[in-house]
């Protein structure tokens, strides 16, 4: 494979990644306006209304708990903090919408909280007064417990990377701990706080499956409702226009802070010296750590554990057994090819650096800044259109109806994952790749060896352990990923996500939590990656 080759699949990687963009915009701008009239004057302003509070207190959760967690495990030295360091990355393996499964078993009306306090109080259903877990506070209270720890490891870092010596200055000049904290060591770790934030927003204007469940109208359930409720698609490809709009000014802020983040780390890097708590201050400082882990892992858990026990499915019946199949083989087909497509980005902008290679390098980067949503139907509307032109041109030229061709095949739906995913194993590569010095690029190329050569023997031979997490990311992340395969999937092939999804919408919520504990189940594999990178640095004393 030569240079022309490389740059070859890497522009078509990338007119692959601009497609669902182009693919929305045009839809939105030449379909029918009436029915997003008629949305306008109904339900627009409760789309806008909800999707920006839910967004507003998702980010707030996570930047509180994120950044009060990452700094007690950094600066104090508390019983049990070794293990907490670790436990607080653990909510990442699950959905938020399994979490809501789990949540609504527990804390709806027939749940084993209020049936308690009913039987104890001898109270009856209108006597008293309870929280609603479906509404708009337990959807940002589910989308918290598992999109905090983006804020949390991103703080941690900052923290850790941090010189003591202004939060000693601050100290000596009279300021308390907290006060230093707050003056100082705070804003110094504001761009990672906000890296994490704005990571942890872009994943709330893409969920679906806890919004739905919770019957919260947000964009995303509107975009749904267009294309399968009320069937029109131009209305659909409309909302997810705006959604898309909202999302990209989310990238792009993601982006700028980045840029400023190098700020965060300069200076000489004198280690802190964790502070001794009273036996007060460390209950706190547990209590503050372990609550996160106890409502984001721990009652989940336990509560699909039981939920499974009483649904009293047949794991092993060949109607799950394809289920599984279903997922696994989309996932492993996902995986592969979207690692594939970041090693020929990676490399194209390797071989080539140039501004067009560094642009294709943001393109592919966008789709985790698309919500799934907005993909499929970026996706699914100009290639249903194609295969309605080719099957009519077929009819009419040879009497041979083609049908679906693209539109009915799980390669769209593999494009879907590659785009949205994309980002995460372009992240992983590149992290591995900067290890690689281009001295070692110049001494294979003298040794005779062609760019792709390269490439083949030299940078995926170092670079294995990188590309396995990528894989891993990638795997877990389609597993996982709700709306696009929703919309997209073909018929009668349901996955682990859509069959819990499924269940869930006909309130068998005790035979949704077997798929979903099968999902959480999968989702370990990368949390139980990241939590041995972090011992490893613990113990090397970063």
């Amino acid at each position: 494979m030569d240079h022309k080759a490389i740059t070859s699949l890497a522009l078509f990687v990338v007119a692959v990644c601009l497609m669902p963009i182009l693919g929305v915009i045009a839809a939105a701008l030449f379909g029918s306006f009436d029915t997003l009239g008629l949305l306008a004057d109904t339900v627009l302003w409760r789309y806008t209304r909800t999707t920006v509070l839910l967004v507003i207190l998702v980010a707030t959760g996570s930047i509180l708990i994120g950044s009060v967690t990452a700094w007690l495990v950094v600066t104090c030295d508390f019983p049990g903090r070794r293990v907490l360091e670790i436990a607080l990355v653990i909510p990442l393996a699950f959905p938020a919408y399994v979490l809501a499964y789990a949540y609504t078993d527990v804390l709806d009306h027939p749940g084993i909280v209020q049936s308690t306090l009913r039987e104890l109080m001898g109270w009856g259903p209108r006597d008293y007064w309870f929280p609603e877990i479906r509404s708009l506070g337990g959807a940002a209270m589910m989308l918290t417990l598992v999109l905090y720890p983006y804020v949390y490891l991103l703080t941690r870092a900052a923290f850790r990377l941090q010189a003591a010596t202004p939060f000693y200055a601050a100290r000596s000049l009279g300021a308390s701990p907290v006060g230093a904290f707050l003056k100082v060591s705070l804003p110094m770790a504001r761009p990672a706080i906000a890296a994490g934030a704005l990571l942890a927003v872009m994943e709330t204007i893409a969920d679906f499956g806890t919004v739905a469940h919770f019957s919260v109208q947000t964009f995303a359930t509107g975009i749904y409702t267009s294309w399968f409720g009320l069937a029109d698609r131009g209305a659909a490809a409309q909302l997810a226009l705006g959604l898309l709009c909202f999302a990209l000014l989310v990238a792009a802020l993601e982006h700028v802070n980045r840029g400023a983040a190098t700020f965060a780390v300069k200076g000489r890097r004198e280690p802190f010296v964790r502070f001794q708590l009273s036996r007060g201050k460390a209950f706190g400082a547990q209590m503050a750590c372990f609550l996160p882990v106890l409502f984001g892992v721990i009652i989940p858990t336990v509560t699909l554990i039981l939920m499974s026990l009483r649904s009293q499915q047949v794991i092993f019946s060949p109607r799950y057994i394809g289920f599984i199949q279903n997922t696994l083989t989309l996932a492993a087909v996902a995986s592969v090819v979207t690692v594939a497509a970041a090693v020929f980005l990676g490399t194209f902008y390797r071989v080539a650096p140039s501004r067009v290679s560094l642009a294709s390098l943001f393109v592919g980067r966008l789709g985790y800044a698309v919500p799934g949503g907005v993909i499929a139907v970026g996706l699914l509307v100009p290639f249903a259109q194609f295969d309605n032109w080719f099957d009519a041109r077929m009819e009419a030229w040879f009497d041979i109806s083609t049908g679906l061709l693209i539109t009915g095949s799980i390669w769209l739906m593999i494009a879907a994952y590659m785009i949205r995913f994309l980002a995460a194993a372009i992240g992983a590569y590149d992290s591995g790749l900067a290890t690689v010095t281009p001295n070692i690029d110049a001494a294979s190329r003298v040794l005779g060896r062609s760019a792709w050569g390269t490439v083949k023997d030299v940078h995926l031979a170092v670079l294995r352990p990188s590309i396995l997490t990528a894989l891993l990311i990638v795997f877990v992340d389609t597993i996982k990923e709700l709306p696009a395969t929703l919309i997209m999937r073909p018929f009668n092939y349901d996955t682990l996500a859509v069959h819990a999804f499924r269940l869930a919408s006909d309130e068998r919520l005790q035979g949704a939590a077997v798929p979903s504990l099968m999902i959480a189940g999968i989702g370990f594999v990368p949390v139980i990656l990241l939590c041995i990178q972090i011992s490893e640095a613990r113990s090397q004393g970063r």
